[in-house]
């Protein structure tokens, strides 16, 4: 095996290993903010930026996620990968950074007070994301902040309220990956290579959802589970998850 690939998925599983250790406690507590929003009939809304975006969108709907995580999708936000034309990477790093659009993304939700964000940041400090984080705080919208604490610490906010997102958020799960996320040195290469960033946050997404299913089955409420229809049972597994999008709808219908 390559040498920097033991490197890699040897610092990648450490990173894993890390966040099971010591941030159990706060992904427990971010699942039973979920758990209560969802056992309400609300939504527990997942949100980033760039590659924050990704996380969200993991959450709902894919196998094994539940009826009542509810991602927020900004074309604008997730389509960096474009370096040229339409809504690309020069767009992203513009709009990200501009205050009152986050605002307006929530007024298109029509969020309820009831309702839980989750917030995938990995520096925690640019405008749209706390655009969000304020005016949660501001409605008293339980908010979870997914963000590395060593990055966004040793770095300013770029919001004018000053903050960032592990300072304002109601429960912080820290990824603990450094700031330049990014952490393996080749010789004759001064960057760092292999960013872990997302693959962690990932893994958070998945753990938060399971452990809300968890919290609702032990309150004897049985959540609707998106299930694989790329088996022998499709016909099976594509009525329940059409049944799952019903139960959306009637939670999206009564805002």
């Amino acid at each position: 095996m390559s040498t920097l690939l033991d490197r890699y998925f040897g610092s990648l599983a450490e990173r894993l290993e890390t966040v099971r250790t010591t941030q159990a406690a706060a992904i427990e507590e971010a699942a039973a903010l979920c758990a209560a929003s969802i056992a309400a009939g609300k939504l527990a809304f997942t949100f980033g930026t760039g590659h924050g975006a990704l996380p969200a969108l993991e959450s709902f709907p894919r196998t094994g996620t539940i009826v009542g995580f509810r991602p927020i999708v900004e074309s604008t936000m997730i389509s960096f990968h474009h370096v040229w034309g339409d809504m690309g990477a020069r767009q992203y790093r513009f709009i990200h950074a501009q205050e009152g659009y986050g605002k307006a993304i929530l007024r298109s939700h029509q969020i309820d007070p009831a309702d839980t964000m989750i917030l995938f940041s990995h520096s925690g400090i640019n405008a749209v994301i706390m655009d969000i984080a304020m005016e949660c705080k501001e409605r008293g919208i339980k908010l979870i902040g997914v963000t590395s604490i060593p990055h966004s610490s040793s770095t300013p906010s770029r919001h004018s309220c000053g903050k960032r997102l592990y300072e304002v958020a109601d429960v912080v799960i820290d990824t603990g990956i450094p700031k330049a996320d990014a952490a393996l040195f080749i010789d004759g290469l001064e960057s760092p290579v292999g960013a872990s960033s997302t693959s962690v946050t990932i893994a958070i997404a998945h753990a938060i959802v399971a452990l809300t299913a968890e919290k609702l089955v032990a309150q004897g409420i049985t959540p609707h589970v998106m299930v694989s229809p790329n088996t022998t049972s499709k016909e099976a597994a594509n009525r329940q998850n059409d049944e799952n999008y019903e139960e959306l709808w009637r939670r999206l219908k009564a805002r």
